[in-house]
């Protein structure tokens, strides 16, 4: 079904020792900054805060360093003295709409994906981002191995999109694109390019990026000369955005987003 968008602080004892709690543990592994994020609790620059603050505790210990390791969900972490619990693994496909960010907060007070969304969601995390100025299909759960999977550039998951640029995009430089280009020590390319429409004016192309490099598309086209006008996702890997209106979202059973992955079927 489609849903339509509607300090306390601690004595300062002893620092322990920054080495990894979870070393020799099989739990998933990550920093305790990053954990924070994950879990929708707030961003990781304020866990930072909060961490070198005092108020966070692994295994009753009191830590201030936000880049330790805990293990995830062996160790048991609280924040200001109440236990972290994981939540039930949740799948989401969100339609961002055009014009607002990918973040949970905003310094600049701009409007985020999570002023759209219910509150129940805001301890999912995005898997990847949109600019500010894209719209799609955007990914939101809060299985960090799964959203590590879907955006690990070695499982070369395709997300398709729909592009406008201005003038017309011919074939070598469609060949262009898929070959790909040099731009600040990355290397930027397509892995397809379909040219649904071009004129003089504009071209209407449907590329497929399997990497995931910031502003890949919109650096690609202009270093060839074409800046892009509009660009949509409406394809993850096996995710396809559909008929989600703009703002609203749909969500997946985790099972079967994971039989998706699991079967290959992108």
């Amino acid at each position: 079904m489609i849903r339509r968008p509607p300090g306390k602080r601690e004595p300062r004892p002893t620092v322990v020792d920054p080495r990894p709690l979870a070393e020799s543990r099989s739990e998933k592994r990550v920093t305790l900054d990053r954990l924070l994020s994950k879990l929708g609790i707030t961003s990781r620059t304020q866990a930072q805060e909060w961490i070198r603050a005092g108020r966070v505790r692994i295994n009753q210990r009191l830590v201030r360093q936000p880049d330790i390791w805990v293990a995830w969900p062996g160790d048991t972490v609280t924040l200001d003295e109440q236990p972290l619990q994981p939540g039930a693994p949740r799948f989401i496909l969100f339609h961002k709409p055009k014009g607002v960010v990918t973040t949970r907060a905003d310094e600049k007070g701009r409007r985020t994906i999570f002023d759209l969304l219910p509150p129940e969601l805001i301890r999912l995390h995005a898997v990847g981002r949109l600019d500010q100025a894209t719209s799609g299909l955007l990914l939101l759960t809060n299985d960090t191995a799964l959203s590590s999977h879907l955006t690990d550039p070695k499982q070369g998951v395709p997300r398709r999109y729909l592009v406008t640029v201005r003038g017309e995009v011919t074939d070598d430089i469609a060949q262009a694109a898929i070959q790909g280009i040099e731009d600040e020590g990355e290397h930027l390319r397509c892995s397809e390019l379909k040219i649904q429409k071009r004129s003089g004016r504009e071209s209407h192309l449907e590329v497929t990026l399997t990497g995931g490099k910031n502003r890949e598309i919109r650096r690609l086209f202009k270093a060839l000369g074409h800046d892009v006008t509009r660009l949509r996702r409406i394809q993850f890997g096996p995710f396809v955005l559909g008929n989600i209106p703009p703002g609203a979202w749909r969500e997946l059973p985790i099972e079967e987003a994971k039989a998706l992955i699991d079967n290959d079927l992108f």
